[in-house]
């Protein structure tokens, strides 16, 4: 009986790394390269139309990162991060059992790599949850954040903090209030608490989050209750906490 053919797709911005895995790849008699690619973008689009065993990911791509990309698949193969993280960061593939090859990786390394995401694709595992908890570890860094990666119908859009004006909490989605419109994201308030730059932004009441150079003016709506009024007209309530929080700032 022929072992089942493994298919796999790379995604990886460097045509050096993309060529040094292909190459590896050639021992494996059951590997089949279904495609590469050089960004997320493109990268996304083959997985869902080919819809791969295992996927070869960087993580630090250009247009697109690779953390970004699962962000937007809703059912993500088996994968192998390929990345120039350092050791501290690699402590996060290890507590999660996700495999990586770091840059610059040894032939006998891919080989170990190779073959236990083969073992797992024979079990037919769910990613899904490893990713969640994955991305939720490497998160937690010490810049903030400053774009967000929206999956609006079709489209990948890509938002710079920046543009945001306010977000408002939907249970376990946010709403993005931005100069080009209004776009659900599959993220909590307590994501945007824990990654916003504070000095930018700030949450006024537990169901919103204000960009401080939105807000126009704060006003007395009814005894002891205060709304902001945003630089478009917009008007947010404010709870209590939220008060004290922007009586600290706007001083």
């Amino acid at each position: 009986m022929n072992a089942k053919q493994i298919r796999v797709v790379i995604i990886d911005d460097e045509t050096l790394a993309r060529e040094i895995i292909k190459s590896y790849l050639k021992k494996f008699e059951n590997v089949v390269l279904l495609a590469e690619c050089s960004n997320g973008f493109e990268g996304i689009k083959q997985i869902n139309e080919l819809k791969p065993d295992l996927i070869f990911l960087d993580i630090q791509m250009p247009k697109l990162t690779g953390f970004e990309m699962l962000e937007i698949l809703e059912e993500p193969p088996v994968i192998i991060f390929t990345t120039a993280f350092d050791q501290y960061a690699l402590k996060a593939f290890d507590v999660n059992a996700m495999d990586y090859l770091l840059k610059p990786f040894s032939e006998e390394r891919f080989g170990e790599a190779l073959s236990k995401a083969i073992k797992l694709i024979s079990n037919s595992p769910s990613t899904k949850q490893k990713l969640d908890g994955l991305v939720k570890a490497v998160e937690k860094r010490d810049e903030f954040l400053d774009r967000v990666v929206i999956k609006h119908g079709q489209k990948i859009i890509i938002i710079p903090t920046e543009e945001i004006r306010y977000i408002e909490a939907q249970d376990d989605y946010t709403m993005l209030y931005t100069e080009k419109g209004n776009f659900l994201k599959q993220k909590t308030m307590k994501y945007f608490e824990e990654n916003l730059n504070s000095a930018e932004f700030i949450r006024i009441h537990r169901s919103y989050f204000v960009k401080l150079s939105a807000i126009k003016q704060i006003e007395l709506f009814e005894k002891e209750s205060y709304r902001v009024l945003l630089q478009d007209g917009v008007k947010l309530p404010v709870s209590k906490s939220g008060y004290q929080n922007l009586k600290e700032i706007i001083k």
